[in-house]
């Protein structure tokens, strides 16, 4: 099992901070395509990827990273400093 946690405009694009999910990804980008397929509410969520970041048990993480051994995923918009 894996816990999905969404951040700002992605968490309201699905409606939902988190879940608990059951996946074979082996990436994160495989993980998105599965998320994708969902519903319409998720495609719009990961729409453009660019507009995202990833962290995988709390760490910086690539859209290309495994997901073995992984805990928890958080998706998020960029953050700015100021």
């Amino acid at each position: 099992m894996l816990d999905v946690l969404y951040f700002a405009w992605v968490r309201e694009r699905i409606g939902e901070p988190r879940e608990r999910i059951e996946t074979e990804a082996a990436t994160v980008a495989e993980l998105v395509d599965e998320l994708r397929g969902r519903e319409a509410r998720y495609a719009l969520a990961f729409s453009d990827l660019s507009a995202l970041r990833v962290a995988i048990d709390q760490e910086l993480a690539e859209f290309d990273s495994p997901l073995a051994g992984a805990r928890e995923v958080a998706f998020f918009p960029p953050m700015t400093g100021g």
